[in-house]
């Protein structure tokens, strides 16, 4: 669901207020209570399979910033251009919650594709219903009673100071334990 531009997850993603696309990510697996988390991703074309890697491939929870995409890389996960996130319409959104809030309005990306370019939607298209088209979550409870969470985001449009919502954080946006009967997958405004 990463690569669908209709959710705010990977390609699709919301802008920051600077015009960039910062992706977060997290994944707890129920049995053991072991998670793995990401922030502020810009080059890892999937967060969720970072976040898993943070969890089965490292000894940390949470990994941000370029520090969380040279660890992707590291374990050979698939990086893309900036570029590769930008949607039409996440930019159209970003530049009107701008000027609602009457915050400076950031140059588009020099390499963002055309708003002609296939797939782009147009400006002058109908917004979507953004309640329906956002954050990717979702909880597993398998045949044996194993349960495990996982979320992935591009925040909150027009986000600003390096902010980090709830999703990687685990017990917050992310959690999951067998013991309990519980596996959460939860967003919002915080």
């Amino acid at each position: 669901m990463e690569d669908e531009p209709l959710f705010n997850a990977g390609r699709g993603a919301v802008f920051t207020a600077e015009g960039r696309n910062e992706l977060d990510a997290a994944v707890m697996n129920g049995r053991d209570l072991t998670a793995g988390a990401v922030a502020g991703l810009t080059t890892t074309r999937h967060p969720i399979a970072a976040a898993r890697a943070v969890m089965e491939r490292s000894p940390h929870v949470m990994l941000i910033g370029p520090g969380a995409d040279a660890f992707a890389a590291s374990q050979n996960l698939e990086q893309v251009e900036p570029a590769w996130f930008f949607t039409q319409r996440r930019w159209d959104q970003l530049i009107r919650a701008l000027t609602e809030q009457g915050l400076p309005i950031p140059s588009r990306p020099a390499d963002a594709p055309s708003s002609d370019a296939p797939g782009a939607q147009a400006s002058g298209a109908p917004p979507l219903d953004e309640r329906k088209f956002g954050t990717v979550g979702a909880v597993a409870l398998d045949a044996q009673g194993r349960l495990a969470a996982g979320t992935s985001t591009g925040g909150m449009t027009a986000k600003r100071w390096g902010r980090v919502g709830d999703v990687p954080i685990i017990g917050a946006g992310t959690y999951a334990s067998n013991a309990d009967g519980c596996a959460v997958s939860a967003t919002g405004s915080g």
